[in-house]
C-alpha cells in the first residue's frame, strides 16, 4: 500500500476516532459515566446521541475499565507495571484511573496514535489546567509528544514494528514488567498481516501481560453489513472481520500467536453478567429508551477479549461475577431462524418495516398497520395501511381505500392488533415514540374484493381501566361464561416501567371486567408473544423488566371459575428471545 494511501486511510480513521470520542463525551454528558475528563477533552456538542448510542458507549466503556481495574488490582504488589493504550486519541482512560488513585506510584500509563493525533492532544493537555496537572511534568524522549510523572503521549504507526518498539523503549517501558496492552477499535482498520504481527511481537516482547481487545464482529448478517458498509463509506473499512468474523475465531487469533490464554465474550453477556442489577437500573432511568432490538444487536456485534501469557496473569475471573467462571451458556441475543419463504412479487413495497403489526384476515389477505419503515426513501413512521393478496399462488399488494376520506392511520408503533370471531380487527395501545404513546383504540374492518377495497376505521372509547399507556404489549381473545373478551397481557409505559399486569376487556360492553386469576403472578414482560390456545392464552418470550431475554413460556388455563397462570416446560428449553 503506497504512503499515498496510507496518509489518506490514516485521516479517515482519525475522523472516527473523533467521532467515537464526541459520543463518549456525550454520554458523559448525559451521566451514563462518571468521566468529567472526556468532557474537557471534547466538550459535549449542542446535538446530543441518540440514547442507544449512549448504551453502546457506556458498555464499551465499562468493559474497557473492567479490564484496566482488574489488571491494576491484580498487580498491586508488584515493584512495577504499565499499561499501553494503542491507538489512544482523545481518551481519558489515564485520568480517570489516575484520579481515582489506581495507578499508584509504580505505574506507568503509556498512548500511542499517530504523530498527528499525538501532537493535537498533547497541545489540548498543556492549555487544560486540570489535565495538566494530574499528568505532571516528566522526563522527555524521541517521540514523545508529552511527558507526564507517570503517562507517555507517543507518536507512532502501529503497522511499523520496529519503530513503534524503538519508541516504546525509548519512552520507558520494561519488557520485564507485568503489561497491559489495550486495542480499543484500533488494529481491526489496520491490514490483517500487520495487526496479526503486531498481536505476535506483544507476545514475544513482553515477559508477563494481558491483551485487551475491543471490536465488532458478525459482518455477515444484515446489521454486520450495514455495520460494514458504514465504515467503509468512511474510508474506514473493517479489515479484521472477514478473517475473524466472531469470538472464536478472534480466541483463535491470539492463541496461534504466542498467548497462552484467552477470554472473549460479547457485550450482551458482559452487561448481562457483569453491569450490576443496580446499576443496570440506574442506566434504563437516565432517559427515555424504547430501542431494544437496536441495542441488543449491537451488542451482540463488539467484543472484549482479554488474552494473557505468565501463570500470574491469568484472565480466567477478570469479568468478576459472571456465572461459573463463563462456563454457562449464554444468553441468545442474536440467533438466526431458518425458515420456509412463500412468493411474493418483487414488485412489492412497503414490508421492510418493524414495530408493526399484521393479521390474517382471510385465509388470503393480510392487513399489516403501523411501524417504522422506508416511505419515498426516508425513514419515518408509517402512516400507510398494508394489505397482502394471494392470487395464482403470489402474494401481491392490493389498494385499499379509507371509507371515509377524513380517516387516517396515526403512524404508531408497538401497537396489538388483533382479529376477533365478530370479523374485525382491534387496535389497542402503541406509540409515537417513548414520550408519545396514550394512542387511541380503534377498530378495523375490510370489505370490498381485490383491486377494490374499502377499510373501515372506527374510533372507540377507550376503557378506564386502560387509562394506563401501553405499547409491546399482546392482546389475545378469549371466551369466559359464554362471553368474549380480549385478554390483554404486560407491554411498556411511560417513565421506563415493565408492566405485570392484565385485563379482562369485554368486547360488548367495552368496559374490564374482573375475572379470576390463580396461581402465581409471573413477572413483568414485553415484546413478548402471544396466542390463543386450548381456550386460553399461550405466552411465550419476551423481555423483563431487566431487559433480559425470557425463555420461559406461560399458560393462561381456564378452569370453571376463572382461569389459572401455569408454567409450561419445553424440551428442549425454548431459547430466550
Amino acid at each position: 500500500m503506497g504512503r499515498g494511501r496510507r496518509r489518506g486511510e490514516s485521516s479517515a480513521v482519525r475522523e472516527t476516532g473523533g467521532s467515537s470520542a464526541a459520543s463518549k463525551s456525550s454520554a458523559a454528558a448525559r451521566g451514563y459515566t462518571p468521566d468529567r475528563f472526556v468532557l474537557q477533552l471534547v466538550p459535549p456538542r449542542s446535538r446530543r446521541r441518540a440514547a442507544a448510542i449512549h448504551r453502546g458507549y457506556y458498555v464499551r466503556a465499562r468493559a474497557v475499565e473492567c479490564c484496566a481495574r482488574a489488571f491494576l488490582r491484580r498487580t498491586a504488589p508488584c515493584p512495577r507495571r504499565q499499561i499501553v493504550s494503542l491507538g489512544a486519541g482523545l481518551d481519558s482512560l489515564y485520568f480517570c484511573l489516575k484520579s481515582e488513585g489506581l495507578l499508584g506510584p509504580r505505574a506507568l500509563f503509556v498512548e500511542v496514535d499517530f504523530p498527528e493525533v499525538a501532537r493535537e492532544k498533547a497541545a489540548l493537555l498543556r492549555r487544560t489546567e486540570e489535565l495538566a496537572a494530574w499528568a505532571g511534568v516528566g522526563p522527555s524522549g524521541p517521540s514523545v509528544e508529552f511527558s507526564g510523572e507517570d503517562y507517555r503521549l507517543l507518536g507512532a504507526d502501529l503497522s511499523e514494528l520496529s519503530k513503534l518498539e524503538e519508541t516504546l523503549r525509548g519512552a520507558g517501558l520494561a519488557p520485564g514488567a507485568p503489561t497491559m496492552i489495550l486495542a480499543e477499535v484500533s488494529l481491526t482498520y489496520m491490514e490483517v498481516e500487520r495487526s496479526d504481527s503486531l498481536i505476535q511481537w506483544a507476545a514475544g516482547h513482553f515477559l508477563q501481560a494481558w491483551f485487551v481487545l475491543y471490536e465488532q464482529i458478525h459482518p455477515n448478517d444484515p446489521f454486520g453489513r450495514v455495520m460494514s458498509s458504514h465504515f467503509s463509506r468512511l474510508k474506514s473499512p473493517l479489515r479484521s472481520l472477514i478473517q475473524y468474523p466472531d469470538c472464536k475465531s478472534q480466541q483463535m487469533r491470539f492463541l496461534q500467536r504466542g498467548w497462552t490464554d484467552c477470554t472473549v465474550i460479547d457485550m450482551n453477556e458482559f452487561y448481562s453478567w457483569v453491569v450490576p442489577p443496580k446499576e443496570q437500573k440506574r442506566i434504563q432511568a437516565l432517559e427515555p429508551f424504547d430501542e431494544f432490538e437496536e441495542w441488543h444487536l449491537k451488542c451482540s456485534h463488539y467484543f472484549i477479549l482479554v488474552a494473557s501469557k505468565g501463570e500470574t496473569l491469568s484472565p480466567a475471573l477478570v469479568f468478576s461475577g459472571i456465572k461459573d467462571t463463563l462456563n454457562c451458556p449464554a444468553p441468545d441475543f442474536a440467533g438466526s431462524i431458518s425458515s420456509s419463504v412463500c412468493a411474493t412479487d418483487v414488485g412489492v413495497a412497503g414490508l421492510r418495516r418493524y414495530g408493526h403489526r399484521s393479521v390474517l384476515l382471510a385465509p388470503d389477505m393480510v392487513l399489516t398497520t403501523g411501524g417504522f419503515g422506508d416511505h419515498e426513501g426516508r425513514h419515518c413512521r408509517l402512516t400507510e395501511l398494508h394489505v397482502l393478496i394471494k392470487h395464482e399462488g403470489m402474494w401481491r399488494t392490493s389498494n385499499v381505500c379509507l371509507a371515509k376520506s377524513g380517516d387516517a392511520w396515526d403512524g404508531r408503533l408497538f401497537h396489538s392488533l388483533t382479529l376477533l370471531q365478530a370479523g374485525w380487527a382491534m387496535v389497542l395501545g402503541g406509540r409515537k415514540s417513548p414520550m408519545g404513546p396514550g394512542l387511541e383504540t380503534c377498530r378495523l374492518k375490510v370489505s370490498g374484493v381485490p383491486g377494490s377495497l374499502v377499510l373501515e376505521l372506527t374510533h372507540l372509547p377507550s376503557p378506564k381501566e386502560l387509562a394506563v399507556a401501553r405499547w409491546r404489549h399482546s392482546a389475545t381473545e378469549v371466551a369466559h361464561g359464554g362471553e368474549l373478551y380480549l385478554f390483554v397481557y404486560g407491554g411498556c409505559s411511560s417513565g421506563q416501567s415493565v408492566l405485570a399486569d392484565w385485563h379482562f376487556l369485554h368486547l360488548e360492553e367495552f368496559s374490564c371486567q374482573q375475572i379470576p386469576v390463580k396461581g402465581s403472578v409471573p413477572e413483568g414482560r414485553h415484546s413478548h408473544a402471544a396466542c390463543g390456545w386450548s381456550g386460553g392464552v399461550l405466552i411465550a418470550g419476551g423481555l423483563g423488566a431487566m431487559e433480559q431475554p425470557l425463555g420461559t413460556v406461560l399458560f393462561l388455563r381456564p378452569t370453571d371459575c376463572g382461569f389459572q397462570w401455569d408454567s409450561i416446560e419445553t424440551f428442549p428449553p425454548l431459547t430466550p428471545r
